[in-house]
């Protein structure tokens, strides 16, 4: 595949591929909450996997991971990667469009979304979110990000009246999130899911060409009625060792 045809071609085909391989923030959540004996037990999926920042944080905790992504160049170095950290047969990788997707009903223990629904027009993204949570187990759990209207890259308030640096990709963001517009869509009887975190806030990023801004909104949750062990993340207020 061209650069023509994948627009993250360049961001991946390169010695210091970009968005770097630090995970996601509700990733290292993921792991903590999740207890299984075995490797491979536990299936998650990752959409828009990208290079696999997040896949191969979750092969190397025991996961069995779905990565999909429409670049076929960020998935092959989902691949390299997964070799190179000997977790190969622990990623399983998929090009498609997350609107093309076929989500298997309760399959998945986890489900990762990082910066996925902003790159999709809003009607496209409330289908693709009712998807993913149909997906869930009965003790799923779930990690957003998108980018928010606080992003100088957005065409809403404050966002466009922002003269922060924006981001050389900003383009292919279509769908900036208002204020609370993830956490109303999780909180909605209909989404069965218990919110855990949930933030909205700025990052300079430089992970990606010249130094630049985002705004992120950023969920964390789990299916209704489930009550792991939660002191937040970075823990705070665990109890004493002895």
């Amino acid at each position: 595949m061209t650069d023509a045809a994948d627009p993250f071609f360049e961001a991946y085909n390169r010695d210091d591929i970009a968005y770097g391989e630090t995970p996601a923030p509700g990733v290292q959540s993921i792991i903590d909450l999740s207890a299984s004996d075995e490797p491979g037990q536990l299936h998650v999926l990752d959409l828009g996997a990208g290079a696999g920042r997040d896949s191969i944080a979750l092969a190397r905790a025991g996961f069995c991971v779905t990565a999909v992504d429409l670049s076929e160049m960020g998935l092959e170095r989902v691949n390299q990667r997964a070799v190179a950290a000997g977790v190969g047969e622990w990623v399983t990788t998929q090009t498609a469009d997350v609107r093309e997707f076929v989500f298997a009903p309760g399959r998945y223990d986890a489900i990762i979304a990082t910066t996925v629904l902003d790159h999709i027009p809003s009607a496209d993204a409330v289908i693709v979110w009712k998807k993913i949570l149909r997906s869930l187990t009965q003790t799923g759990l779930l990690a957003v990000e998108v980018h928010s209207s606080e992003d100088p890259g957005s065409d809403l308030p404050p966002g466009c009246d922002s003269t922060a640096p924006k981001s050389e990709t900003a383009g292919a963001v279509v769908n900036y999130f208002p204020p609370n517009q993830l956490a109303q869509w999780a909180t909605e009887t209909s989404a069965n899911l218990r919110i855990l975190r949930y933030e909205e806030r700025l990052e300079w990023d430089y992970t990606h060409g010249p130094e630049h801004m985002h705004g992120k909104a950023s969920l964390l949750a789990i299916r209704k009625g489930n009550f792991p062990d939660w002191y937040g993340q970075p823990r705070l207020f665990p109890r004493r060792e002895s």
